[in-house]
């Protein structure tokens, strides 16, 4: 499969690599979003602060908590018909759709329950074993964290 570096993300996490291709088709503004926070480093450190078996690893909070995001504006929804599957990437959000930030959740199994209510804007490509390796919890002790997320076409 060849990727687009322009439009992948490569985390390094504290279990392995993750790539993770980026689906500007289904949602530009919150993969732009993804990429402006890479480039500026602000995912680096960031800790899997709710990780449930069988469901999803989330992550993408300053404070580690669920409680923040980034000093941008939140994004408008960009609600799509991808189901969310296993290495489906999409964003978290609080009850109003147009309030998600920088919080992101990758799945683990089947959560179609989430279709068309969170906007998805990726998949893991390579590295899902690792995201399966993700110590779980909610809240997590000790969590795994992000050690850099970088856009592939900046990594070269």
């Amino acid at each position: 499969m060849s990727l687009d570096p322009e439009n992948t993300l490569v985390m390094e996490t504290t279990k392995g690599r993750v790539v993770i291709k980026l689906r500007p088709d289904l949602a530009p503004g919150h993969v732009e979003r993804l990429k402006t926070l890479s480039r500026q480093g602000f995912y680096d450190g960031i800790v899997f602060h709710r990780v449930i078996d069988g469901f999803m690893a989330q992550v993408g909070c300053p404070h580690g908590t669920g409680t923040g995001g980034s000093d941008l504006p939140d994004l408008k929804a960009e609600f799509n018909a991808e189901p969310h599957v296993r290495g489906i990437c999409s964003m978290a959000r609080s009850q109003n759709p147009n309030s998600a930030n920088s919080q992101f959740f990758i799945v683990f199994d089947d959560a179609r329950f989430l279709d068309k209510q969170y906007t998805v804007w990726g998949e893991v490509v390579e590295g899902m074993e690792n995201v399966d390796r993700i110590k779980r919890g909610e809240p997590v002790r000790d969590p795994d964290s992000i050690v850099s997320m970088k856009v592939m076409a900046d990594a070269a």
